[in-house]
């Protein structure tokens, strides 16, 4: 199954446990794709001990998930790209819901 998570909140246990849920289907064999938007772009700066969200994103890049951030949300933040915080754009949202069988938002 193709999974797309959305993630706006920079909430850090709300981010980690999307992480989570996002490892957890790709060992299910599910193909995972997460789209951080608005506040979501954030979710490494609010990273904690307790939520860690850094270590489950890469976690979720070196098990073959991919992750996409809103450029426009990213720059308004003064934040630069990486790859666990890429550029992107909606169209690449739209193609990730477009193409999933199941979106989930958080």
């Amino acid at each position: 199954m193709k999974i797309g998570i959305i993630i706006s909140s920079n909430d850090a246990e709300t981010c980690w446990n999307a992480l989570r849920y996002a490892n957890f289907a790709i060992s299910q064999k599910d193909e995972v794709k997460i789209f951080f938007m608005g506040k979501g772009v954030e979710y490494q700066k609010i990273s904690t001990d307790k939520f860690n969200t850094i270590e489950q994103a890469d976690k979720l890049l070196k098990s073959g998930g991919k992750i996409f951030a809103c450029g426009t949300c990213i720059k308004s933040r003064e934040q630069e790209s990486s790859q666990m915080c890429p550029i992107s754009t909606m169209k690449d949202m739209y193609d990730i819901v477009k193409e999933s069988d199941k979106v989930v938002t958080f």
